[in-house]
């Protein structure tokens, strides 16, 4: 059975635990580019979330899987950063998998 995982800075991950998800905290894009090529390789993860703050500085790293049926790479909004990646790159997933905007 496939697993959920999360990477991010420590205080905005750890509520993730109570949810059974694996928590990967980071503190730089260099630390996060490393794990999430670590856990996407070991192919036991159907989705890994992906901090905002972290994602659009990933955005090259995320694109080597988007091809791949898992992992799928979702960014997320956290407390310090919301400036719209991550609602940008589920709309463009909906838009692949749908042919229109549904959201």
């Amino acid at each position: 059975m496939y697993k959920i995982a999360v990477i991010g800075k420590r205080a905005d991950i750890l509520g993730f635990m109570a949810l059974g998800f694996r928590v990967e905290a980071v503190e730089n894009s260099e630390e996060a580019a490393k794990t999430l090529h670590s856990l996407a390789k070991s192919q036991k993860y159907a989705v890994i979330f992906l901090c905002e703050d972290f994602a659009e500085a990933l955005e090259a790293d995320i694109a080597k899987y988007k091809d791949d049926p898992i992992p799928a790479i979702l960014p997320i909004p956290t407390s310090t950063a919301d400036n719209g990646y991550g609602l940008k790159a589920v709309t463009d997933s909906v838009i692949r998998a749908v042919g229109a905007d549904i959201l």
